[in-house]
């Protein structure tokens, strides 16, 4: 955990942000696997954790504004706890590490809340994610379970995005851990790329990593030699000479803050020329975004900017033609990148989503498109010191997709549909990765992992 007064802090600002009522957070439970004690392994709710830090399941944070009082309600263990799981400290030992004075039994909250809605106070709450706590907030605030979604509080939202898109110099820090991390991963499944190597395998070794580093995986890893599949987790592919490999993985620090990259290499470690003249445009897109990525800009121009970088590199080999803001207007390069430049990350890889999307990635300034490709872009608004985001565009070559286009005329001015014949075998290429944005310009986060040509090769065949 961080030092008590952050979280106590983080409470303040919170409560500042909100005119009056109650502020509710529900923790997670432990969830089964395929019966009651074989359970998946347990992830703390990422807002509980920023307010509350506490990392263990059936806990509740109350933030009770109109009379500035926290409060962590759960339960101590019992004798048959801890011989299962050790001895643990008491819950108000426990929350007194977060700056939490007021603690209680778990089934307090029923009484709690009923006095609450009595009264007729305001009880702001979250989107729920998980069935549990829809079921839960149900008996809690009374309100049918199909309906809770229809009662978050907006206020609430709003104000933990803008409260948690900005990273402190400590966030900083647990991304830096989690990115040794990736780097590590990322960089032996470059070496373990070869022919003949079972997809599996691989993905098997990076998740390992991943624990060994004190965490976990961020998101469940894609890897695969079938890189025109945008989240493939498919691993069962033996990987054959000439084709190339996408890994977009990461790892967690052990307090839950994210990595996330992607790399793409040639099986055997030797480019060819073809892979090559897709692998630079993307390699430019990527940089090109690097470079201009700062506050005040809108990362949907940054997205745009990507997407320009991709159609004249395309435009030089071939595969598209006519004029690139035109092209790009109408959507024309989406067939080879059909999905956002990227997204926030902290806490969660796709930071805060949970919350709604359009909330973390859009405002009153900015809304999304409903173009196609453009309408996935995650993160569209204005960029500010202290947001991190991933930086991730790509090529994919999808027979299915450009089939389809092909048969509905589908920006026939600016694509040429015969060329691209050759490449429906191709793939994918993803570059990928996490910036910060700092006061002026933004800096990658950590170690930098291998994504020139010539580094990756020489990499794969050291």
């Amino acid at each position: 955990m961080f030092k008590r007064n952050t979280y106590t802090k983080r409470r303040e600002v919170l409560k500042k942000s909100i005119n009056s009522g109650i502020i509710l957070i529900l923790g997670n439970s432990d969830s089964p696997m395929n019966y009651q004690s074989n359970i998946y392994q347990f992830r703390q709710d990422s807002n509980f954790l920023y307010y509350f830090g506490l990392d263990s399941p059936n806990l509740i944070g109350i933030i009770d504004i109109d009379n500035n009082t926290d409060y962590i309600l759960g339960n101590n263990v019992d004798i048959e706890d801890i011989i299962w799981m050790g001895y643990q400290p008491s819950l108000k030992n426990r929350a007194s590490e977060v700056g939490v004075k007021n603690t209680d039994k778990y089934n307090s909250s029923f009484a709690f809340f009923k006095k609450a809605i009595s009264s007729g106070r305001k009880v702001h709450y979250l989107p729920p994610y998980r069935a549990n706590n829809i079921l839960l907030l149900s008996d809690l605030l009374v309100i049918n379970h199909k309906f809770i979604k229809n009662y978050v509080s907006v206020e609430l939202i709003k104000a933990v995005v803008k409260q948690r898109s900005i990273k402190d110099k400590n966030e900083i820090v647990e991304l830096e851990k989690a990115v040794s991390v990736g780097y590590n991963m990322h960089t032996t499944a470059m070496k373990m790329a070869k022919e003949g190597e079972w997809e599996q395998n691989i993905a098997g070794k990076i998740e390992g990593i991943a624990i060994s580093g004190g965490g976990t995986l961020s998101f469940p890893v894609i890897l695969s030699q079938d890189g025109q599949t945008l989240h493939n987790h498919y691993h069962g592919n033996i990987l054959e000479k000439g084709r190339l490999m996408i890994t977009d993985a990461g790892a967690e620090s052990s307090m839950h803050y994210a990595c996330d990259f992607t790399r793409t290499v040639p099986v055997g470690g030797k480019f060819s020329q073809k892979q090559k003249e897709i692998y630079e445009i993307v390699l430019q897109a990527n940089q090109n975004v690097t470079d201009n990525s700062k506050p005040n800009v809108f990362y949907k121009d940054m997205h745009l900017l990507a997407a320009k970088t991709i159609t004249n590199g395309l435009k030089k080999i071939g595969l598209m033609k006519g004029n690139t803001d035109e092209a790009v207007r109408n959507g024309a390069h989406a067939l080879f990148m059909p999905h956002g430049l990227g997204h926030m990350m902290g806490l969660d890889v796709h930071d805060m989503e949970d919350l709604g999307e359009d909330y973390v990635g859009y405002n009153e300034e900015i809304s999304r498109s409903n173009q196609f490709g453009l309408a996935y872009l995650r993160l569209g608004r204005r960029l500010q010191e202290g947001f991190v985001i991933t930086n991730e565009p790509g090529i994919y070559f999808i027979p299915q997709l450009i089939d389809k286009w092909k048969a509905e005329k589908i920006n026939t001015e600016f694509i040429n549909f015969d060329k691209l014949e050759d490449y429906k075998t191709f793939g994918g290429i993803r570059i990928e990765d996490d910036l910060l944005i700092t006061k002026d310009s933004c800096e990658m986060i950590g170690k930098h992992i291998p994504k020139s040509i010539s580094d990756i090769e020489n990499l794969m065949q050291s």
